[in-house]
């Protein structure tokens, strides 16, 4: 499966989410092919980078991009918006394209530790996406939710 992460700027969030569900899909052995985009292009975060080192996972090399960046950007199994905004600007896909949101602060201006709870509750979710996968299952938006915050 080919599944697009879509936010605002593809600097922060999105980037994490990347990271994550290509770990967890490299961890749990599912074949899945993971981009990101943004609505807008920026660059990607040092706080961000920083967060994510500290569990061990690298965004060194990882560049904000549009989705006309992204190869072949209509032809995804699934788009995760995880900003309303991302939402809101998400371009209409074939109706084959399953779409999920889940709504992430952004931490950008923050301290440390609201990136690091941003990074763990997408983590969180990212999880439970892979491992719904593998099973052949797509959670719904509030299932996502409620792996990420608890809510």
């Amino acid at each position: 499966m080919r599944l697009l992460v879509l936010c605002t700027h593809n600097s922060a969030r999105s980037q994490m989410a990347e990271a994550w569900l290509r770990h967890f899909a490299r961890e749990l052995g599912v074949d899945l092919e993971v981009h990101s985009a943004g609505t807008e292009k920026a660059f990607v975060k040092e706080e961000a980078k920083r967060a994510m080192a500290e569990v061990g996972l690298s965004l060194e090399g990882h560049r904000s991009k549009t989705l006309l960046e992204v190869p072949d950007p209509w032809n995804f199994g699934l788009v995760l918006t995880v900003c309303d905004a991302a939402k809101e600007a998400c371009p209409a896909y074939p109706a084959r394209t399953a779409k999920r949101h889940v709504a992430f602060p952004d931490p950008t201006g923050k301290p440390l530790e609201e990136w690091r709870a941003v990074r763990d509750a997408l983590g969180r979710m990212c999880l439970l996406l892979v491992r719904s996968l593998k099973e052949g299952q797509l959670p719904s938006d509030e299932a996502l939710a409620q792996a990420a915050w608890g809510i």
